[in-house]
């Protein structure tokens, strides 16, 4: 059985909640160190991993669509709109993957715009990282 607090499914949940699937990775990560703060370096590394490989799977999932399907998938001017934007801007805009609402979308489209997947893999991590390190430093200011 995973145990609700430990690496594995902190991994599971943070991969699930940065797919298009809606999920609470944060309130996952902060039980966990909650549970063994002593553990908090690695937890942050494991949510950080997990949340990152989902981001990249929604980016995979947005390429793979653009080459299978090319355009019948964008019909609503907005959709056009948010792919081209994404395209102008670059991968830098995947600072912002971690948004609620909009980072899952905006792994989509990057992925179906061509963003290369090592820079949008990179910036992905990053805001993902500085997201899960600023929770956990009012998480510790907070119970300090």
């Amino acid at each position: 059985m995973i145990e609700p607090s430990g690496p594995l499914a902190l991994f599971a949940g943070s991969f699930l909640a940065s797919t298009l699937l809606p999920g609470g990775s944060e309130a996952m990560l902060l039980y966990a160190v909650s549970v063994t703060p002593e553990k908090q370096n690695l937890y942050w590394l494991i949510a950080t991993l997990g949340n990152s490989l989902g981001g990249m799977s929604s980016w995979l999932l947005g390429w793979w669509i653009a080459r299978r399907f090319p355009e019948r998938i964008l019909k609503k001017p907005e959709q056009r709109r948010a792919v081209e934007r994404i395209a102008r801007r670059g991968s830098p805009i995947l600072l912002l993957s971690w948004l609620p609402v909009i980072g899952d979308p905006l792994c989509l489209a990057a992925g179906w715009s061509g963003t290369g997947v090592i820079p949008s893999a990179l910036f992905i991590t990053i805001g993902k990282a500085l997201r899960y390190a600023l929770l956990l430093g009012v998480f510790h200011g907070m119970v300090n």
